[in-house]
């Protein structure tokens, strides 16, 4: 699917073309001939830019970073992740910032 950035704008521009021709089979035709995308990634884009109530934010670059769990919290976590419909990673990014917050960003 591409990295976050990339999906990002790819959706707001979806939302984009969405608002201009408010038809569906329009739009798809639009987003397939200038991002070069085929029919389904089309329909896949404007479902998602449909429900948006704005803009997309576009976040900032990630990278990987490998830590070791339990087994039985790491199901825990992809559990959760697929019931709330977020990747593990927004999950655990959420989870880390929440903390720090509470921490006041201390270690």
């Amino acid at each position: 699917m591409g990295n976050a950035a990339e999906v990002a704008k790819r959706v707001n521009y979806a939302r984009e073309v969405w608002e201009e021709t408010g038809d569906l089979p329009a739009a798809v035709r639009r987003l397939m001939q200038d991002r070069r995308i085929g029919r389904r990634q089309a329909y896949r884009d404007l479902r998602r830019a449909r429900r948006l109530q704005g803009p997309a934010p576009i976040p900032e670059a990630t990278i990987a970073f490998t830590v070791k769990l339990s087994r039985r919290l790491v199901r825990q976590v992809r559990a959760h992740a697929a019931a709330t419909d977020r990747t593990i990673s927004d999950l655990v990014s959420r989870a880390i910032v929440a903390q720090l917050a509470r921490s006041g960003g201390r270690g």
